[in-house]
């Protein structure tokens, strides 16, 4: 009787064992499965992110292209008979509008910033100026043109006439022979006020080829 009630009580707890074992691997097995899911989870999440932001700057790129595309034929068509490189105007244009997004671009056709003095042909609006070291927001009046291409030939113009104070001020501009150094030349004869103009310049020329327009 005593081996029974022995033999009974070691079966009892292998019984005991096995049973915390299975709810152990069970146990185990969850966590284990909640992880996993929680990384899938959190996979997916970043590859739809990923995804979004690539389509968001796939668009950019497209709304960038669609610009330079309707305004670069008619920076090449209007600077036959400038000396500004096409390439320089259209990647001018690109920045101080920001591709045509800017306020003053939709509603006025003011691709470079100009301002202008007469009340009936102008608007004021608030504009950056890079001013002691640092960006500031003023109030300043802005011309009005009819069209991008009016825009396009007064910007011209105002390189070979120069400004009202100086006839000459942009002839570093008028010597330069490439991009490279009419984007420096830019800021050699006072036309930017941003130290990194030509940087700028010189990197959206070469990003979308834009010296494709000066040949």
């Amino acid at each position: 009787m005593a081996k029974r009630r022995k033999s009974r009580k070691q079966s009892n707890w292998q019984i005991i064992i096995r049973t915390f074992i299975i709810l152990f691997v069970l146990i185990v097995a969850f966590a284990a499965f909640r992880y996993y899911r929680r990384q899938a989870i959190q996979s997916e999440q970043l590859r739809q992110e990923q995804i979004a932001r690539e389509e968001a700057r796939q668009k950019i790129i497209r709304q960038h292209k669609a610009f330079i595309k309707e305004i670069g034929p008619i920076a090449k068509e209007v600077n036959k008979s400038f000396e500004l490189l096409p390439s320089i105007a259209i990647a001018q244009a690109c920045l101080e509008s920001d591709y045509g997004q800017s306020s003053l671009s939709q509603k006025y056709n003011n691709l470079f910033g100009v301002k202008g003095t007469n009340p009936n042909t102008s608007a004021i609006l608030s504009t950056k100026e890079y001013e002691k070291g640092k960006w500031v927001v003023v109030k300043a009046r802005f011309q009005i043109y009819d069209s991008y291409e009016a825009s396009i030939r007064a910007h011209s113009r105002l390189f070979q006439k120069g400004t009202s104070w100086n006839a000459h001020q942009y002839q570093h501009v008028l010597a330069a022979q490439n991009y490279r150094k009419q984007a420096y030349a830019l800021v050699k004869d006072g036309y930017a006020t941003d130290p990194e103009y030509a940087e700028k310049l010189i990197k959206l020329i070469e990003q979308y080829h834009l010296d494709r327009f000066d040949k």
